[in-house]
């Protein structure tokens, strides 16, 4: 069986490219680019929590990391360094191989460099610690969202949460819309060019990973503002037609987490602005809201114009009874 650092060298080890040293010592050492700050995040995935104890081990490592990139594109931020820990129950060669190649495919697509690590024998648990920069001061919080900003987001949450519900048998999805939303849930795409693009032009942001109702209340608390948001705009049809259940389709999009789409504000002067990197990423971006003082609360506003209070739906470790 071959050692900890026998598996380390064959599988974790890689040319680095922004790296002053990388793996093999006791510690790597990089260096920030002048004017720049270090964006810092980290993100556990635990076997039976956040993925079934038998996902194909490419894709929980595609996804390992890119749950942790979805942190720094929330940011603005640009992706550099990753270190990886993982508590693993036994040397399985063949599945450690598969990890690390879904892993090391995460990092040559958004151009990152592993940089470290560890590994110990115990149950199924990954937990990397990203490291990007961002221009000092232009990093985008969740805390800048005013009164009168719009409220967007892109993409189509609520995909993985129909793939997962489809994985569980509590619904089933039309066959040409389950490959995407199975997608969806297994390899995530951070959304780190419109991180980029947004710096600049949106006040606050946060990524959806707990739902778009749970996230969207940590920029209210964080801002000090409410929310309306309008049902006609969120981006509903292809859920529906993917499940079949417009309750559920609307569930999935606002309490389902794990898509790591982007949650932004932004002023409406910026909405030629938005139109123009939608169309230059070819991501559709949805105006779903706006905010409103924080005496308002969070409320949503029906097909008919009718205003009713929301109370946060995401998904909480402990609250939720994980």
């Amino acid at each position: 069986m071959p050692s900890e650092f026998a598996l380390i060298r064959r599988h974790f080890t890689r040319p680095a490219r922004h790296t002053d040293l990388a793996v093999g010592d006791d510690a790597a050492l990089i260096r920030p680019a002048p004017g720049m700050q270090l964006a810092i995040s980290t993100d556990m995935l635990v076997a039976g929590t956040h993925f079934f104890a038998d996902t194909n081990p490419t894709d929980l490592g595609w996804k390992t990391l890119a749950v942790n990139v979805s942190d720094l594109a929330a940011m603005g931020a640009q992706p550099r360094w990753v270190v990886l820990a993982a508590s693993l129950p036994g040397a399985d060669e063949a599945w450690i191989e598969a990890f690390a190649g879904g892993f090391f495919a995460c990092c040559e697509a958004f151009d990152i460099d592993a940089i470290g690590g560890d590994t110990t024998r115990g149950p199924l648990n990954l937990c990397p610690t990203i490291f990007g920069e961002v221009p000092t001061g232009a990093a985008i919080t969740r805390s800048g969202a005013k009164p009168g900003d719009d409220l967007w987001v892109s993409g189509a949450p609520g995909r993985a949460a129909l793939g997962l519900a489809h994985l569980r048998g509590e619904t089933h999805l039309a066959d040409t819309y389950r490959d995407d939303c199975l997608a969806a849930l297994h390899r995530p795409q951070p959304r780190v060019a419109l991180g980029l693009g947004l710096r600049g032009i949106a006040s606050a942001m946060l990524d959806v990973s707990d739902g778009l109702l749970g996230d969207l209340d940590h920029i209210l608390e964080c801002s000090g503002v409410g929310a309306v948001i309008d049902e006609a705009n969120l981006p509903l049809a292809p859920l529906v037609a993917a499940c079949g259940d417009p309750a559920r389709a609307f569930a999935a999009c606002t309490g389902g987490g794990d898509d790591y789409e982007l949650l932004f504000t932004a002023p409406p002067t910026q909405r030629a602005a938005l139109a123009d990197l939608s169309a230059r990423l070819a991501l559709p971006l949805h105006r779903i809201g706006s905010i409103t003082p924080a005496t308002r609360g969070l409320h949503l506003r029906d097909t008919s114009g009718t205003l009713r209070e929301l109370a946060a739906r995401g998904y909480d470790h402990f609250g939720n009874g994980a």
